[in-house]
């Protein structure tokens, strides 16, 4: 498999589409920057929003064709915007490999920056047309994938229900990626399992659970009211991905019980485990949320010893006072909370599945 030059940089330069306006056509399929971009800022010394945007599209769809389809633009248009943009810049931005655009490392880093511009933009699209429409409100929140996938969308869906004029944007995210969203204010409430101290973040426990066993159906251990570390050795088994935060607590957990950690797949979210576990890949660890997605899907859920914590929290940020509307949806959450704290089957050793 051989590189070759991108297909723009064997074109000649359109000059049409260089003295034309690069503009948006009628029924766009996404939610675009909504402004017109003329040639002369095209081809300035910057780079400016509308040729990342270009940027970002080729880099999700590997083509030129496909981006122009997007952005409601000409193929040309975007071809052209990706040579300007590979000059301006020095670099290569991307290789040909049979007929496919492959980002080079530069293009990603550029994605990768421009991602909390992006995000910022669409808040504040978002925020316009709230205000435009006279909507009663907008909420942005963002969680980690245990909650979102569990916790959150039941406490949503009651929100909403009394407020059907509400809007909400729900990121999901890495730890990380919570961290920035509410610091940043990008989301007003982030919701993750385990927290380290950041300074200016609020937080609030809003659930604590035990770790739990997965296990196939039918697997040796399924008759087993307990399941721990000890008996999990040189089973199949999948682990949690290290240095995430889960991921080091059941390493945590094995060495405290002096059992082996052997892994052998590893992952890194405890849903993907959990539907290996359901395919017979394994026995897994996991938080107590991801194995009620989709009604269990069949797995064999006990509980795990030694006990390992999984505290769910809720953040906000300290710079501003909690609009009424995130306050309303926290107090969603908490029922949710309550709620499943009466349903946890860390005390119903019998049942096969959450």
């Amino acid at each position: 498999m051989c590189a070759v030059l991108p297909q723009w940089a064997n074109e000649p330069f359109d000059a049409t589409c260089k003295s034309a306006a690069i503009t948006r056509k009628r029924g766009c399929k996404i939610n675009s920057f909504c402004y017109d971009v003329l040639a002369q800022s095209i081809i300035g010394s910057d780079m400016n929003l509308r040729q990342l945007e270009i940027l970002r599209a080729v880099i999700r769809h590997r083509t030129t064709v496909a981006a122009a389809d997007e952005l409601a633009l000409s193929q040309p248009a975007v071809s052209n915007a990706l040579k300007t943009m590979e000059t301006q810049a020095g670099f290569a931005l991307f290789e040909r490999v049979n007929n496919r655009l492959f980002p080079t490392a530069e293009a990603m880093a550029l994605y990768k920056e421009s991602e909390a511009i992006f995000a910022l933009h669409a808040k504040l699209e978002n925020r316009v047309r709230d205000l435009r429409e006279n909507r009663s409100g907008h909420l942005a929140l963002v969680a980690t994938p245990p909650l979102a996938y569990s916790i959150i969308p039941s406490a949503l869906s009651s929100f909403l229900r009394r407020r059907p004029e509400t809007r909400v944007f729900f990121d999901v995210r890495r730890y990380e990626g919570i961290i920035e969203g509410v610091l940043s204010r990008v989301a007003e409430l982030g919701f993750a399992l385990g927290l380290t101290h950041h300074p200016g973040i609020a937080h609030e426990v809003v659930h604590t659970g035990e770790m739990v066993c997965v296990l196939p159906p039918r697997h040796p251990l399924a008759d087993r009211p307990v399941i721990s570390a000890a008996d999990l050795s040189g089973m199949p088994f999948i682990g949690l991905e290290r240095g995430t935060r889960l991921g080091e607590a059941v390493r945590d957990s094995f060495a405290r019980a002096g059992a082996p950690f052997q892994p052998t797949v590893e992952v890194r979210y405890c849903n993907t485990a959990c539907v290996l576990a359901a395919a017979g890949v394994g026995a897994a660890v996991v938080d107590p949320f991801s194995p009620r997605q989709n009604g269990g899907s069949g797995l064999v859920v006990r509980p795990f010893t030694p006990t390992t914590h999984a505290v769910a929290y809720m953040l906000w940020s300290e710079a501003e006072p909690l609009s009424r509307l995130a306050k309303a949806f926290l107090n969603e959450v908490r029922k949710e909370s309550a709620l499943l704290e009466r349903t946890a089957p860390h005390q119903q050793h019998g049942a096969e599945s959450d």
